[in-house]
Formats: structure tokens, C-alpha cells, sequence
């Protein structure tokens, strides 16, 4: 089951958003932007008086965030795989490394190996 965000912490999020919009050009010595502080101080009042308001704006930006989700998730994998196992897969195999011990020898009698530091199952934690 998939907890919703609520309406009041939407309200809170977007101010916070338009805070750090606003004073952003201070960095620079810029000026505060008081376009985004009076957008900033709008979420917030509405967030703590009748945060109600937000819902279809919530509904939207929930239904934004698993598209983004559905999109992102696969491209992000996709170059995890492709950049950084694929070339490290690639390394091992040029190194003759069996790093899973997969390959078979016939000089051995067993394939079993012997643990040097058993751990008590009893005594856990």
C-alpha cells in the first residue's frame, strides 16, 4: 500500500522551493527575487490554513513523480549496466579471473571448501 503525501507538506515543499529561488542571487550579490518570496509566503499560509486547496496540485505532481519514476529508473540502470558492470565484467574476464570459482578442473577431487571461522547460530547477537 502506497502512502500518499498530504496536501500540508506539498504546501510546505513549494514554499521551501520559492525561499531558495528567492534568495538564491544573495550567493552572487544579487537581489532577493521578491516575486518568489511573495509566491513562498502564498504556499505557506495556504499550507497551515487550509492546505485543502493543494489537492489537485498534489494529485498531479504524485502522478508527475511515478512517470518520472517509470522513465528515469530504466535509463539509470540502463547506464549502471552499460558504464560501470559491463566494463568491469569485461576487465575481469582480461585478467583470467574466476572470481566465483565457476570454472571446472579435473586434477580436483571436490569442489568443497572448508570454512576457517565457523559462526555460532545460538548466540547471534
Amino acid at each position: 500500500m502506497r502512502q500518499k503525501s498530504s496536501e500540508k507538506s506539498f504546501g510546505i515543499l513549494f514554499g521551501i522551493v520559492f525561499i531558495i529561488i528567492a534568495l538564491w542571487p544573495l550567493i552572487s550579490s544579487g537581489n532577493i527575487r521578491f516575486w518568489a518570496l511573495l509566491v513562498s509566503i502564498i504556499f505557506f499560509l495556504i499550507a497551515f490554513v487550509k492546505p485543502k486547496i493543494f489537492k489537485p496540485f498534489n494529485k498531479i505532481w504524485i502522478k508527475f513523480g511515478e512517470i518520472l519514476g517509470i522513465v528515469i529508473a530504466p535509463i539509470v540502470m540502463g547506464v549502471v549496466y552499460f558504464f560501470v558492470l559491463t566494463p568491469t565484467s569485461l576487465l575481469v574476464r582480461l585478467f583470467g579471473k574466476d572470481l566465483l570459482s565457476l570454472k571446472l578442473s579435473k586434477s580436483l577431487k571436490s569442489y568443497w571448501q572448508k570454512k576457517e571461522n565457523k559462526i555460532d547460530m545460538r548466540k547471534q547477537f
